[in-house]
């Protein structure tokens, strides 16, 4: 167990583009944003290895992130700026603006915590976190005609003569995982080299997004009756007991990866059953990390006790639209272009000798499903989330395996590690 830890504040401010920089922006949302309004800001957390002081950082690394900062954000306004809602007229659609004066939330401060802890694989207590989490302002739609809520907000925290941790929290309706890459390695490339990433300069042509089945019709009219409703609100944290919950990680390797395939192999060809269709890495450590969670929580005698056999078990991930849409969208769009995905299975069946033969083929068969036809189901993609979340009996991937996150570099070397706090409110785990 970890000794506790002091957690101080060292600095509040805003971080703007420079003065005269960057037009005024609306950006309208599109039918593969509007979901996104259903979830909680994620926040993923950067760690560094930094051997200097407080005092060193706060004179020679801190005023040139700042400075980094604000170029990058001239370039990615929407980040700045504000989701803008509209509490009753649903004549109105939801958008995004970018004023003149707007700013980004930027927070410094020091702990005085263990960073090889913070680091580290084994189970560590979630609340240890929380501190190095940015406050991500939130306004209640549910009163006066608009609401308006920040997308962005950043914390840097030091630990002296031993590391740094960046923590973001950002909306997803305003950006994919992608787009939020492009970002920080705009930021980091400024930051270690004061030069900017020319390919990676973002495109906010909203006329690029097909719409062939009406989906932006439908999912706004889930979100009027989910807000008229108030089973809803925009924007706040879903409560979650956090009081015995610890956040691990757990290495799967190329080699246990192929362990894990020639054994799917060797049963197939034991029993005479066809292959998986699809047995690339990802799925290969999806359906044993799936398998196993499954079991592990059949030894816990309550949920024994509490589900059958028979009970569905879902298993829900995010599809990159840009190589599976049917059209050309520039990877630099800026905004949402995912799709989700969600297998099903039976439990006692995962549970099984061929458990992970079972996961295998589930898993692989959407993803070839969404590779032929990405909105395919899309109509039910809000009430699929709806299905999913509200099962005790279900896991979430979070993040991509394909985003180059571990090359963020700001001038310190590649990250030691990186941390999504938001998979804390939901049964998730980060690829």
């Amino acid at each position: 167990m970890a000794k506790s830890s002091s957690f101080k504040v060292l600095e509040h401010c805003k971080v703007s583009p420079p003065p005269n920089s960057a037009p005024p922006t609306t950006l309208p949302l599109t039918f593969l944003d509007i979901p996104w309004l259903f979830f909680s800001p994620s926040q993923p957390l950067f760690f560094y290895e930094y051997h200097h002081s407080t005092s060193h950082f706060l004179s020679s690394i801190l005023p040139n992130l700042k400075h980094s900062l604000s170029l990058a954000l001239k370039h990615f306004l929407p980040f700045l700026g504000n989701l803008v809602l509209y509490s009753y007229d649903c004549n109105y659609k939801p958008k995004i603006v970018y004023s003149a004066g707007d700013s980004v939330s930027f927070s410094v401060a020091e702990s005085s915590g263990d960073f090889r802890n913070f680091t580290s694989n084994h189970a560590r207590d979630v609340h240890e976190f929380y501190p190095l989490v940015p406050e991500l302002a939130t306004s209640c739609v549910a009163t006066g005609k608009e609401g308006f809520i920040p997308l962005l907000a950043v914390r840097v925290t030091i630990f002296p003569h031993m590391g740094i941790c960046i923590g973001f929290s950002f909306h997803h309706v305003a950006a994919d995982g992608r787009t939020f890459n492009n970002f920080i390695m705009e930021w980091a490339s400024l930051s270690a080299n004061s030069c900017f990433l020319i390919n990676s300069f973002p495109s906010f042509d909203r006329s690029v997004i097909k719409d062939p089945y009406g989906l932006e019709e439908i999912f706004l009219k889930e979100l009027w009756k989910r807000k008229s409703s108030r089973e809803m609100v925009i924007g706040t944290e879903t409560h979650v007991d956090l009081s015995n919950m610890v956040r691990a990680t757990f290495v799967v390797s190329s080699l246990d990866m192929e362990r894990i395939k020639k054994r799917i192999i060797s049963k197939c060809k034991e029993k005479g059953q066809p292959l998986p269709i699809h047995l690339s890495p990802y799925v290969l450590a999806c359906s044993f990390i799936w398998v196993c969670l499954v079991k592990v929580q059949n030894q816990i005698d309550q949920l024994e006790n509490y589900y059958s056999e028979e009970d569905p078990n879902y298993f829900g991930f995010i599809a990159g639209g840009l190589t599976r849409l049917d059209y050309p969208v520039s990877a630099t769009y800026f905004g949402n272009c995912v799709g989700f995905g969600r297998s099903t299975a039976i439990r006692g069946e995962l549970k099984g000798e061929d458990g992970i033969i079972v996961a295998a083929n589930v898993i692989g068969n959407k993803i070839k499903k969404l590779d032929k036809e990405i909105l395919c189901g899309a109509e039910r993609w809000i009430l699929d989330w709806e299905v999913l979340f509200g099962s005790e009996v279900h896991i979430m991937v979070s993040g991509s395996p394909k985003l180059n996150l571990y090359e963020t570099d700001f001038g310190w070397g590649r990250p030691k590690k990186i941390e999504d706090i938001s998979i804390d409110r939901k049964s998730h785990f980060t690829s």
